[in-house]
């Protein structure tokens, strides 16, 4: 490595001298690094693909178990420390998914992609943050995340002390950013942020105190301000113009006492993609809905892909799985059975989904004026107190929690399924299924206002009191698996 500045030679030797006692300040900030961990975990998959760019020891890259692992380092003591930590049979878990190069951060030389590219704690170490990030677009794909821990200027006056203590590792600093410098700096090369926060009021383990306020009076408005790690997570900006009839697109309908609308979703369903598939899903109803599918579905075999089926359990997150489950598009789309949202929304979910703009789309009715009686004023607060309350969990905007129509590619519902155990079987309604999932995954979540009008047949499935009940019990489940963890 030729023709490093004097501020990179400086670090170097640092980062040289202290490589050989990095493992030790590990240990003493062993609650702080778990921190940093427990939250990487959360948000990156076991057996990703993962860089980390600043590995140091590669005590991070190892522990999130990935399928394949590159760390790279511009201090070849490092680089050194962590092959002996890390690339030997008797010392890891998956020596053959783990490799460590000397590399500079402002000068990539890897020709593959990542998953996931972490840059925890080593901005300050780059002496141009925006090169970095340029260079970041050749290890990316369209579906990468870019997760970035800082520490919050307001410690830098502790966090110096403890280096003079010897309590903390020394790290020289070419600068120091804060939230909107690196968010500017990431804009500016192409990235776009997905969420963004802070954690960690207490960085040092004092029973049961650090837990309590780390767990819960961290996260709490004003004192979030304080906690030490901040962080944001990034994916590659919107591409170009993309072709978007190249994708077919499965609609589920879920059905229950909604006779007298089953035949005109049909005749009102607009052609999306390359081709459209029409899943009638029907849920135990008293009004011979069932019977109106079979006819209707009998009437229009020629002109649709269009089938159905019938729910096993209860409740409209059955029904969702169900169909989603017998679904065979590239985008899976939910359209609720009394019409409220007009068939006719539904290319414009297409594409802001095909577009890339966004990669879970969720229905918005508190955008336009609202028909008289499609909803009830008691419904349109709930709805308004659960819009900030997932706005805060979330970490991005969320102004209609509630609203059954809901988009998301094949491919991201079944990593969905596929992690579901971390939530579990939990939602009856299965708004909540989709959107936790996809916030765990760190998805784009994307909003297209719809006009919402006042169902021409039946009434609600919805109980106001016992479902809203349910929804606030779903809020506080979420604190503690999303946002309190």
């Amino acid at each position: 490595m030729t023709g490093l500045s004097g501020n990179k030679e400086k670090i170097i030797e640092a980062m040289d001298y202290i490589s050989q006692k990095r493992d030790k300040y590990i240990r003493r900030n062993r609650y702080y690094y778990k921190d940093i961990i427990k939250f990487l975990k959360f948000n990156i998959p076991v057996n990703s693909k993962v860089l980390e760019i600043g590995c140091g020891n590669g005590y991070l890259l190892n522990a999130l178990k990935p399928s394949r692992g590159i760390g790279i380092d511009i201090s070849p003591g490092m680089i050194a420390t962590a092959k002996k930590n890390y690339c030997h049979l008797e010392h890891m878990e998956h020596p053959e998914h783990l490799e460590f190069y000397r590399m500079d951060a402002e000068n990539l030389q890897l020709a593959e992609t990542f998953d996931f590219i972490i840059i925890s704690d080593t901005l300050g170490h780059f002496e141009d943050i925006q090169r970095a990030f340029k260079e970041l677009v050749k290890v990316v794909h369209p579906g990468t995340r870019i997760i970035i821990t800082y520490h919050n200027f307001l410690w830098q006056p502790l966090l110096k002390a403890a280096e003079w203590l010897h309590l903390k590792m020394p790290q020289p600093h070419l600068n120091w950013l804060n939230k909107p410098d690196i968010i500017n700096l990431l804009q500016l090369e192409g990235f776009e942020i997905i969420k963004k926060g802070r954690r960690l009021l207490f960085p040092k383990f004092f029973p049961l105190l650090s837990w309590f306020l780390n767990k819960y009076i961290g996260h709490l408005p004003l004192f979030n301000r304080l906690c030490i790690t901040g962080y944001i997570i990034a994916r590659p900006a919107v591409p170009g113009a993309v072709d978007n009839k190249d994708y077919s697109v499965s609609v589920i309908v879920p059905a229950r006492n909604e006779k007298g609308n089953i035949e005109n979703t049909v005749k009102r369903m607009p052609r999306l993609g390359k081709h459209t598939e029409i899943i009638f899903v029907e849920g135990h109803s008293t009004d011979n809905t069932l019977e109106e599918i079979k006819g209707v579905c009998e009437k229009y075999k020629e002109q649709w892909d269009i089938k159905y089926t019938v729910q096993e359990g209860k409740g409209k997150g059955d029904a969702v799985r169900k169909g989603f489950a017998a679904a065979h598009g590239d985008i899976l789309m939910i359209l609720d059975g009394d019409l409220t949202v007009p068939p006719e929304e539904l290319p414009k979910f297409y594409n802001a989904i095909t577009s890339g703009r966004g990669e879970y789309i969720n229905g918005s009715r508190l955008v336009y004026p609202m028909e008289k009686q499609a909803m009830r004023i008691l419904n349109i607060f709930g709805n308004k107190f659960f819009s900030l309350m997932f706005t805060w969990l979330l970490g991005q905007p969320l102004k209609d929690t509630l609203c059954g129509t809901k988009v998301i590619s094949k491919e991201n519902w079944e990593k969905i399924v596929a992690n579901r155990s971390y939530f579990g079987e939990f939602d009856p309604f299965g708004d909540f299924d989709l959107i936790f999932g996809a916030a765990k995954l760190n998805l784009k979540i994307v909003e297209v206002p719809i006009r919402y009008r006042a169902r021409e047949y039946g009434k609600t499935n919805i109980s106001r009191f016992h479902h809203g009940w349910l929804l606030l019990k779903m809020v506080f489940f979420a604190m503690n698996k999303i946002k309190f963890i």
